[in-house]
């Protein structure tokens, strides 16, 4: 399955750097979601991306800008769909601690389903920004853009939805941490607190 990174518009900045190109555990967000989609499907991802800036960032990767500028997250996802066929892994590009087997999990739960999300502790219950959607969904996704309904949801009603549950979630690890996102100062210093954690726990069990 092909798979797509969102980096949104010209990406909020700290540190005077996109987030997505601040790095956690010596490397790039972004580096770290990309060897976690191609682990996962055997591909390169396509990066979503508005910054004049993008394609220095990974010259690897395929840059696509939003056919929607200003449409947040909902306008990404439907870039994703229009950029090639059948259906597509979306993650977000600031999330440092996807792991390559929840996304193989998502990938294989989605057979059934226009769109797949896993399960989360987040105020949604749900993460939409790792997650598969099906062509099926595009002309929703584009209707709810249409009415100017941009939350990632605003198309589900339309479609067959379904859910990796939260107890399967919880076999890759703490869905707080696997679904982390960095926004701010504050959540990328919590992150990096979380990999030097991370880091000497593995020391320990080595």
């Amino acid at each position: 399955m092909r798979s797509a990174i969102l980096a949104g518009g010209a990406a909020r900045r700290f540190e005077a750097r996109p987030k997505g190109l601040q790095t956690v555990g010596g490397r790039r967000i972004l580096d770290a979601v990309v060897d976690t989609l191609v682990q996962a499907t055997g591909e390169l991802p396509l990066l979503i991306a508005n910054d004049p800036e993008a394609v220095e960032w990974r010259p690897d990767l395929v840059v696509r800008a939003d056919v929607y500028p200003g449409t947040a997250s909902l306008g990404g996802i439907y870039t994703a769909l229009r950029a090639g066929d059948g259906p597509v892994f979306v993650a977000a590009w600031d999330m440092p601690f996807l792991p390559p087997d929840l996304v193989r999990a998502v990938i294989a739960g989605a057979a059934a389903f226009d769109a797949f999300v896993p399960e989360s502790r987040g105020p949604r219950g749900f993460e939409p920004l790792s997650a598969v959607y099906a062509q099926a969904c595009a002309h929703p996704i584009r209707q709810s853009i249409d009415a100017g309904q941009l939350h990632t949801a605003a198309f589900h009603d339309a479609v067959r939805v379904g859910h990796l549950p939260l107890a399967t979630v919880e076999r890759f690890g703490n869905p707080d941490e696997l679904f982390f996102n960095v926004n701010t100062r504050e959540e990328l210093a919590a992150a990096r607190a979380l990999q030097r954690r991370r880091d000497r726990r593995d020391s320990r069990s080595a």
